[in-house]
């Protein structure tokens, strides 16, 4: 595609020349006669490069690079000048423009400033290109996953970070709420102002508001001098509410109004702070069911709520299990640690309780206790090998089903049936579906649904 140059310049004959010169380069070139007529061309055609004269009547060289700076800053903009005013173009220059050539000038001088003009605006592109990809990479960096359910939380977070609107995060202890949380504050316009978090559930309910609206001296036993509270320390930014779940019922209207009308009030103080700060709250709570029960205001609920994310639990997206492993190994500096065919089974039939959070615990736990390089089933503990408690674990003798007494999950026991069939008949299909009494059909299905790899594999 041809780039797109536009002259401007009350010249006939100058601009005559100029277009041919710059066409039979292989540009596609636009001619005005005027300032007010360039500016119309350039609104119309949006050129990546544009070359004025600096002296026309109406609208001059100056006006005119002002109005396309405006409208434009990242256009290019190239001055022409006689001799005697060369001191106008670089004025020029300090307000935006590329570069100045002055007449009397020739062919090649003007293809050789037109073609740096063009090669520097490319250079601009790739860098603002690669500076966005950057931007991108390190803002889900703590955040793991290539399944299609954190596809969803990535594709709503690049939508709703550089706007105002108010995040509820939601999800089981563990999942990265936080981490969220985070990476929606650094992609927005905000991410150079303060990211505060305070977690509901950690302070006393007596010392919540203070440590949320701050509080002036005196205003209660204790209040020696007066403290900023997390809603001002946040002022410009954003502040993060985990588990809001957990706020105090009493609390929940000055929160509210907080939102409501962006302003809020210390303890025991008179005079109201006016703050702008984007709220991003989480909850591992079921929060609909707190709305049932009144524990929660549900004006309150739809402040925080909206943007909704659900950020899904580890064994809903096992298949970013492996994904986290050696994340986590090269995080704690044991990037050459692998993991085998049956240590790994035992991590996807786990049902991961304590989420990313528990994984991340054992691969550290496993990485110091290690013998070798590879980290094998005999290596797990107890707990991950059983599927539960080390003696919280299913059963069978004879034809009695011995199921623990916090219970038990049916898929989890119809996977580790299939595992055991297919151990004993030395990973033959045919003969581990004999075993079953099923169809081998019904055996390949059951593989596929629960990822189960032989040790080969």
């Amino acid at each position: 595609m041809k780039s797109k140059i536009l002259i401007i310049d009350d010249d006939t004959s100058l601009r005559r020349v100029l277009e041919y010169n710059l066409q039979e380069a292989g540009y596609q070139v636009y001619v005005a006669a005027g300032g007010e007529e360039g500016l119309r061309l350039f609104l119309e055609e949006n050129p990546i490069l544009v070359i004025s004269d600096m002296k026309m009547p109406g609208m001059d060289g100056m006006q005119l690079l002002k109005a396309v700076k405006e409208r434009s800053p990242e256009t290019l903009v190239i001055m022409i000048t006689a001799f005697g005013t060369v001191d106008m173009a670089v004025e020029a220059m300090k307000a935006g423009a590329y570069d100045y050539i002055t007449k009397p000038f020739n062919r090649d001088e003007l293809r050789l400033i037109v073609a740096k003009a063009l090669q520097f605006n490319g250079l601009a592109t790739e860098n603002k290109r690669l500076k966005s990809e950057l931007s991108d990479r390190r803002d889900f960096s703590s955040i793991i996953g290539s399944s299609p359910q954190m596809g969803k939380v990535f594709e709503i977070v690049r939508k709703v970070a550089d706007t105002d609107a108010s995040v509820l995060i939601t999800g089981e202890s563990g999942t990265g709420k936080e981490l969220v949380a985070r990476s929606i504050h650094t992609q927005s316009a905000r991410k150079n102002a303060p990211f505060v978090a305070i977690n509901c559930a950690a302070i006393p309910r007596d010392l919540l508001e203070s440590e949320l609206f701050g509080h002036v001296k005196g205003a209660f036993t204790g209040a020696t001098k007066d403290k900023t509270g997390k809603f001002q320390l946040a002022d410009g930014g954003t502040l993060f509410l985990d588990e809001v779940g957990e706020l105090p019922l009493e609390l929940q209207p000055k929160l509210l109004r907080a939102l409501q009308e962006k302003v809020i009030e210390p303890v025991g103080g008179t005079k109201p702070h006016k703050l702008d700060v984007r709220m991003v709250s989480a909850t591992n709570l079921d929060i609909e069911k707190a709305l049932v029960d009144a524990t929660f205001r549900d004006d309150l609920y739809y402040r925080l709520a909206v943007i909704p994310i659900h950020l899904p639990s580890l064994r809903e997206r096992r298949e970013d299990i492996a994904l986290l492993l050696r994340y986590f190994c090269g995080k704690h500096g044991a990037k050459e640690v692998r993991f085998d065919a049956r240590a790994m089974e035992t991590f996807n039939s786990y049902r991961w309780p304590g989420n990313v959070r528990e994984l991340e615990n054992l691969v550290e736990r496993l990485l110091i206790m290690r013998s070798s390089d590879t980290i094998t089933r005999d290596d797990l503990p107890d707990k991950i090998v059983n599927g539960g408690s080390a003696t919280g674990t299913a059963s069978v003798a004879g034809n009695v089903i011995n199921l623990p007494d916090e219970g038990y999950p049916l898929e989890q026991l119809e996977r580790e049936v299939v595992v055991e069939a297919l151990e004993r008949n030395h990973w033959n299909q045919t003969a581990a579906a004999k075993f079953l009494s099923i169809p081998r059909h019904t055996l390949i299905y059951r593989i596929v649904k629960y990822g189960i790899l032989s040790p080969e594999k």
